[in-house]
């Protein structure tokens, strides 16, 4: 007897190494029956590959909805293969931070929740970075991102971060690569443009561009991000060799209070503007630097490179969310 080919279908990538794969089986064999839908489709990612082939591969299953389990990398793959498709992406927080999944209220440590999403959420378009960089040799090479793309601190996390230890403690690793570059306070010189604005010239620590504006532990960086209004938002750090970083920790550190209380906001509205850290929007940043920096995309370095276009595909993907984070 066969199946009525009108019923829902779902597709899975999943990296086997990020989640008991046993389990979420029996949970998605579950949830698609309590659905109605036809059987699952599955496609494992592998130490060969980035999560490419096995995006790919469910592509091609034509799924109604396409479930992520695995680290930033196999997110951020899937995210650029479903981009400008009308295929759904439902994420499963299986990852070290899971930033993106805090920002979207997507349950944490909760498979069945999360699942279920999958099956019976509702959708939300969202917006995608786009960077494209050149390297010390000339080359072009383009990246995709969804929580922030960055050059200083972040970046140096992202390359110096112990795996062993991200493994065993999660995203308390990343402690030990941020005080370094901070003790370190490695500056540099860079030019740099905001949409059609003139270019500017600037000394910095890190400078950050980002679709969402959270860090691990729940710090808000970027106070005015939202990532579905076809603008990136940008920070640069300067701290200087004076009290900077103690300005720029205690700034971010109350950043959520001062953007979402009545009392924190007439506080903004009447202080100083801060020299060693500054915000700005566009929806394209050029950045050329005196000498190549690492930088990194989603928490993945990608090596050192000369300069950076960054700009903003507006409700580029399809995510399938909780009904109250799908509301814009």
């Amino acid at each position: 007897m066969s199946l009525p080919a009108d019923r829902p279908r779902a597709a899975v990538v999943v990296n086997p190494a990020k989640v008991d794969i046993e389990r979420f089986r029996a949970v998605v064999a579950s949830e698609e029956a309590r659905s109605d839908w036809l059987p699952t489709s599955w496609f494992p990612t592998s130490a060969e590959d980035d999560g490419r082939a096995a995006v790919d591969a469910a592509l091609a299953a034509e799924p109604d909805v396409v479930l992520v389990a695995g680290g930033d990398g196999t997110l951020r793959e899937a995210a650029e293969k479903l981009r400008g498709t009308s295929v759904p992406l439902a994420l499963i927080p299986v990852g070290t931070a899971n930033n993106f999944a805090r920002e979207l209220r997507l349950p944490m440590n909760d498979l069945t929740g999360a699942v279920s999403i999958a099956f019976v959420g509702a959708d939300r378009s969202i917006d995608v970075g786009l960077a494209e960089v050149e390297r010390e040799d000339g080359s072009l090479t383009r990246h995709t991102f969804l929580v922030m793309a960055g050059i200083g601190v972040d970046a140096q996390m992202a390359a110096n971060v112990s795996k062993p230890m991200k493994k065993r403690i999660g995203w308390l690793a990343y402690v030990d690569p941020i005080a370094r570059s901070v003790i370190g306070n490695k500056q540099f010189d860079l030019t740099y443009r905001l949409d059609d604005a003139s270019e500017r010239k600037t000394r910095a620590h890190t400078v950050i561009v980002g679709n969402s504006g959270y860090l691990p532990a729940g710090l808000l960086l970027l106070p005015d991000a939202v990532i579905d209004d076809g603008l990136l938002d940008a920070v640069i750090l300067r701290p200087g060799r004076g009290p900077g970083w103690w300005v720029i920790g205690m700034r971010i550190a109350f950043n959520r209070m001062l953007r979402h209380t009545r009392f924190g906001r007439r506080i903004t509205q009447v202080s100083p503007r801060l020299r060693s850290i500054r915000w700005a929007q566009a929806s394209k940043l050029s950045i050329r630097l005196a000498e190549p920096q690492v930088m990194q995309f989603d928490g993945d370095a990608v090596g050192a490179v000369s300069a950076a276009t960054i700009t903003v595909d507006y409700h580029g993907l399809v995510m399938r969310l909780p009904e109250q984070s799908a509301r814009p």
